[in-house]
């Protein structure tokens, strides 16, 4: 195992009628921002809800963080916050809300030009307004990390950032409050979930015992209890062990003191940005073929996969791997997800386009062994056409 540190200073409040729970979390005389993605929580009565909770406190909502976060609309509400001088965030919403809220959080206290932040991946953060959030979409594990994914519409960049200053400082996770999620959305979570996992999973071995069987717990839950909650999306239990893998998938634990590859994400980003897809969408794309471009590189790993998660015995190495593969694949499809490029009516010029981005965004080696070059980023995309 790795050398690491490992420091999670969330509170994670978990289960049913939590919301009220606010009024204990958040100071009775902060004047509080609450930020929103396109209104689904006024429809579906949380937002009402997070307002009854804070009864009694200065309490303002901003509207419109788009699905992917936009650079320039959350800097509306940077400015909004440095002229109205509220004092805590609260993001209610799914993964975008969650990022979107960081990055406002951390851009308020800026005296530079505040997309430098995310140029420099967010390690200049200096500062931040105190933030946290009521989940309601379980999918990017964002309620209990420190980062997030800004884009930027002017410049065609998607980019990530990190900063233990952007922990939140509490997550309600109320499963009910997912219930009125849409299929789609609900797949993509699933997905979304999953490739975390493997990202620091389907690498090389190094003995890290546990993080290995937290792994593989986690994608076994996500097999197991996917396919229930995505048909039956009020069964309780189904949704709750669904909530909760997907946070525990991204919150620091299974990449402790383990190699990370996170080039599945990168591809996809530039995917998303270049061609408007969902986030889950590239990662059902690219990771299959990423799989079996690396499958020697990541050969150990893929025995242990197959072997373990997908329970293949009895076969030779190359067909455990092959299988493993194919059952990835599969698992993304039984949602009714794509996972080829002109199934989503994209040309062949998009590997070309694809690593444009990369290589202008500095990408050029990616993965666990740092050797995705731009020309194993190409073959990626091509196969993924």
């Amino acid at each position: 195992m790795q050398n690491f540190e490992f420091y999670n200073p969330t509170r994670i409040v978990f289960g049913q009628n939590t919301i009220e729970k606010l009024n204990s979390l958040i100071p009775k005389n902060a004047k509080v921002l609450i930020t929103i993605g396109g209104g689904s929580v006024r429809k579906n009565g949380t937002l009402a809800e997070v307002q009854k909770a804070l009864d009694g406190r200065h309490v303002e909502i901003f509207e419109g963080i788009e699905a992917n976060p936009i650079f320039e609309t959350l800097m509306k509400a940077v400015e909004k916050i440095r002229q109205e001088n509220f004092d805590f965030i609260l993001g209610v919403g799914g993964g975008s809300v969650m990022d979107g809220t960081k990055f406002i959080a951390g851009a308020v206290h800026c005296k530079d030009d505040p997309w430098k932040l995310v140029l420099d991946g967010g390690k200049d953060i200096q500062q931040i307004v105190p933030f946290g959030f009521v989940l309601t979409l379980p999918a990017t594990g964002s309620e209990m990390n420190s980062n997030a994914v800004i884009s930027r519409k002017t410049t065609e960049d998607k980019l990530p950032i990190k900063n233990e200053l952007l922990y939140p400082v509490f997550s309600i996770l109320d499963p009910t409050k997912t219930f009125s999620l849409p299929k789609k959305q609900v797949a993509n979570g699933i997905i979304d979930a999953f490739v975390h996992t493997t990202e620091q999973y389907l690498t090389y071995p190094v003995n890290g015992s546990i993080q290995d069987r937290f792994a593989e717990g986690i994608l076994l839950t996500l097999i197991e209890e996917g396919p229930k909650t995505y048909n039956n999306p009020e069964d309780y239990e189904s949704r709750a062990n669904f909530v909760w893998a997907a946070t525990m998938a991204l919150n620091g634990l299974i990449a402790a003191g383990v190699p990370e590859d996170w080039s599945t994400h990168m591809i996809g980003h530039e995917l998303t940005i270049l061609y408007g897809l969902d986030h889950g969408q590239t990662l059902a794309i690219v990771l299959p073929s990423l799989l079996e471009e690396m499958r020697q590189d990541k050969r150990e790993k893929l025995l242990q996969y197959g072997k373990r998660v997908w329970g293949l015995t009895g076969y030779s190495d190359e067909k455990i791997i092959d299988e493993a593969i194919s059952k990835t694949r599969e698992f993304f499809e039984s949602f009714g997800v794509k996972t080829y490029l002109h199934e989503y009516d994209i040309d062949n010029n998009a590997a070309e386009k694809v690593i444009e981005q990369l290589k202008r965004h500095h990408m050029t080696a990616l993965g666990e062994r740092k050797n995705i070059t731009p020309d194993v980023s190409y073959r990626i995309v091509q196969a993924s056409l």
